[in-house]
């Protein structure tokens, strides 16, 4: 037991509660969206072809709804900020609680290093003419200084507004979302009236280029938790939520993200295969948008489908930042990691540091450029599988030892769901780390930065071992969980 010239201030910092009902429906499903249907389209058509690429998605979206599920139950029954940090913690204690932890804070910033560079590409097929000031190349790819300073300039921005408070995040996240709900809409609409099914053929990819079938629809599933990531955000900002908003509803959102999500995916798989023939867009940068140029004389649907692409990009990089800023905060709330992250503004109730050292990794990892957004879509689907395995094994242990605990929503089916969901994330991960696999990480981008990923976590975990010791797992507990202790 730490003695009292050992211990360490046990204040437990808060956030601000500004966030209401739509507002976490647009978190989730604005983060969900992204930009990668308008970057790695050709990659799904390449592998699996339009109507492999369908089933994966659908096959996908099937399985995150059932992970969807465990967390309907857990955040209500938990919601408070880091979500996965909670649950883990409860379960099994620090340790485990940290390594799931530290793996979704970068699962998330994965994604916000992905969009990072996507910013450029995106903004380089509407001005072509910002392709200036090549310094180096990465993976065969080209990184330019114009690149890097539109990095700097959206990093900022997001980082900004994450800064100065969570109504502010949210309020741009809805108006981010409605905008691109009403371009998406237009664009996949025109492609799927105006396209035709002979475009989608061959169906599962093309054969001739030694790809398709079940080990290409089997590529594309792997990569799930990487599209599909964002619904996941609720539980960080669940203790945001504001006074009026109704607790048992958390769950709710949580699902209809998943689906509208699901149904989007396949909407614009369908509508850019059906465009043009799917064999021209594979290999292009911007393969939905050059689908549409193609097959339209008007600029004005491609224009359109940039503005969404850049709208979602935008949606998706807020919903991504505030989430790893808010597990960050929950590990240094907790006394996990360095207590500096779990400190907050005194005027915006922001966890600044965690928000700005979110906001570091983002620029820092833009610097790999465009050649390395698969290893982050592969590295962050890897992360993000075991913090999902780390929640149904979590829920699991839950319902043993806690088995009174207040449930606003009960998963349907006991454990048989729990199980699944654990199932599914873990065949994730073995056919990414099983060498003879056709998903296996990329040797040697990819593992390297999953090295660094794990190398770093070490450093942190021993870093803060004499300072995590000063403090009780009674007060840990609360510091943690609240008045769920």
């Amino acid at each position: 037991m730490p003695t009292d010239s050992q211990r360490v201030s046990t204040h437990r910092p808060r956030l601000k509660r500004e966030i209401g009902g739509f507002g976490f429906f647009a978190l989730a499903f604005g983060s969900m969206i992204g930009v990668g249907w308008i970057t790695a389209l050709g990659g799904w058509f390449e592998q699996a072809g339009p109507v492999g690429a369908i089933l994966a998605f659908a096959a996908g979206g099937t399985l995150m709804l059932v992970i969807g599920l465990c967390y309907a139950e857990v955040t209500p029954m938990l919601p408070v900020t880091g979500g996965e940090v909670a649950y883990a913690y409860k379960a099994y204690g620090t340790s485990k609680s940290f390594i799931i932890g530290w793996f979704l804070a970068f699962g998330y910033l994965s994604v916000s290093a992905f969009e990072a560079i996507s910013v450029g590409l995106v903004l380089s097929f509407l001005f072509p003419q910002i392709d200036v000031f090549p310094l180096y190349e990465i993976a065969g790819s080209t990184v330019y200084a114009s690149h890097l300073l539109l990095a700097f300039v959206f990093t900022g921005f997001i980082t900004a507004i994450n800064y100065f408070g969570v109504g502010i995040a949210s309020r741009v996240q809805v108006v981010l979302t409605i905008l691109f709900l009403l371009c998406a809409g237009l664009f996949v609409f025109s492609g799927i009236a105006s396209g035709e099914i002979a475009n989608l053929a061959p169906y599962f990819g093309d054969s001739a280029l030694g790809t398709g079938g079940l080990a290409g629809a089997l590529a594309v599933f792997v990569t799930v938790p990487f599209w599909y990531v964002g619904f996941d955000t609720i539980p960080q900002a669940a203790e945001e939520r504001r006074e009026n908003s109704p607790l048992n509803r958390l769950g709710l959102y949580v699902i209809l993200a998943i689906i509208g999500s699901t149904i989007f995916y396949i909407a614009v798989i369908l509508g850019a295969g059906m465009t043009a023939p799917w064999r021209s867009i594979v290999g292009e940068d911007l393969p939905t948008a050059a689908a549409f140029s193609s097959a339209f004389e008007s600029q004005l649907l491609v224009k359109l489908v940039l503005v969404a692409g850049l709208i979602g990009l935008l949606t998706s990089w807020n919903g991504f930042f505030l989430a790893g800023s808010r597990v960050l905060f929950s590990l240094g709330r907790g006394r996990i990691i360095h207590a500096s992250f779990g400190e907050t503004h005194p005027q915006y109730g922001t966890p600044t540091r965690a928000v700005i050292f979110s906001g570091l990794v983002t620029f820092v990892s833009a610097w790999l450029g465009r050649g390395a957004i698969i290893a982050f879509v592969d590295v962050g689907s890897f992360c993000i599988a075991l913090a999902f395995l780390g929640v149904a094994l979590s829920l699991i242990q839950l319902r043993k030892r806690f088995p009174d605990l207040e449930r606003p929503y009960r998963m349907p089916g006991g454990n048989v769901l729990a199980y699944i969901a654990a199932g599914g994330s873990l065949f994730i991960l073995a056919v990414m780390l099983i060498p003879a696999s056709p998903s296996v990480l990329v040797w040697p981008l990819e593992w390297m930065i999953l090295g660094a990923l794990s190398a770093t976590g070490l450093v942190f975990w021993f870093g803060a071992r004499r300072y995590r010791r000063r403090v009780s797992e009674e007060e840990r507990a609360r510091l943690i969980l609240e008045d769920y202790a």
